[in-house]
């Protein structure tokens, strides 16, 4: 019987006024806020594709690496849509300083545990950006002198195959905090070749013979400076200098050749590539002399 009485005071029409003015009252407020965010995540969703669709057909138009756009367009999204979880919070009327707050200690913890992680990550980016090198270049790295053809590059290592099929793994922050040198990032390279001939050789006719084997070898360039010069006079030998330009694929065969065909032609034209020699000269001692030493030395 109770529990009749106080189902009906309960579905009473006093009552029930009274909670949908309460509801009415919430709506107004708290229900509002929600309605409101809810069109700001709408819209703001919206917004945010479009702006990416934006960006990423400029990133395509300004041939960007794909990899580097795509964790462009990631960070953005991720930014704008923080943006908007910020400005949903805000409406909602949730303090939003201690959440900022405590992202950013907590930012700051990750960041120091992952230093040398985020050091390569930057380094990835920059080298995929201003792109110091590309996969197929042959690259040698200052730092531990590492050398090589770049067989890939992501956003934290760089990854090089030597000449002796090694492959050797360099972390980006490496590559991007030192200096490094990019032998193929040109179509063309210079060869210099330094060769000594002896004092007794005639220099022009060793140059004149230098100048025929150049003339003999069809993989040089000729529009650029051909240059033959005596470098140094040394304490035993004369030092002629060569440069001469070439294909940059073709520098190291180009230069064997050149290499090989001076010493065969210096030995048929009779100029003389001298070496290090040692003299060592004996003094003859009389008997006499060292017997007299040996008094001497008793006494």
């Amino acid at each position: 019987m109770n529990r009749l009485i106080l189902a009906a005071s309960f579905w009473s029409e006093e009552n029930m006024k009274s909670i949908l003015d309460n509801l009415i009252k919430w709506f107004m407020t708290v229900g509002k806020n929600i309605l409101i965010a809810i069109v700001i995540l709408i819209i703001g969703n919206k917004l945010i594709k479009w702006v990416l669709k934006l960006i990423g057909n400029s990133f395509k138009k300004t041939k960007i690496e794909p990899m580097v756009a795509k964790f462009l367009i990631s960070l953005i999204k991720f930014a704008l849509y923080f943006l908007i979880a910020i400005i949903v919070i805000s409406v909602l009327g949730i303090p939003t300083t201690s959440l900022i707050a405590a992202l950013s200690a907590a930012g700051l913890t990750l960041g120091l545990a992952l230093q040398g992680s985020l050091s390569n990550f930057a380094g990835g980016v920059l080298i995929l950006l201003f792109k110091p090198f590309t996969i197929g270049d042959y690259i040698k790295e200052d730092t531990h002198g590492n050398e090589g053809t770049v067989t890939g590059i992501d956003l934290f290592y760089t990854k090089i195959t030597t000449i002796d099929n090694k492959t050797i793994v360099i972390p980006n922050g490496t590559l991007a905090n030192s200096s490094l040198t990019n032998y193929t990032a040109q179509e063309k390279r210079r060869i210099d070749i330094l060769i000594g001939i002896s004092y007794d050789s005639d220099i022009r006719k060793a140059k004149s013979v230098l100048a025929d084997v150049i003339d003999g070898c069809d993989r040089i360039i000729r529009d650029e400076e051909i240059s033959i010069y005596v470098d140094n006079l040394g304490e035993s030998q004369i030092t002629l200098g060569v440069r001469v330009w070439t294909k940059t694929d073709e520098y190291w065969p180009v230069r064997w050749e050149l290499l090989e065909k001076f010493k065969c032609a210096f030995d048929d034209n009779g100029i003389e590539i001298p070496f290090n020699q040692l003299s060592v000269t004996i003094k003859a001692v009389s008997y006499t002399h060292l017997r007299a030493h040996e008094t001497l030395r008793h006494l």
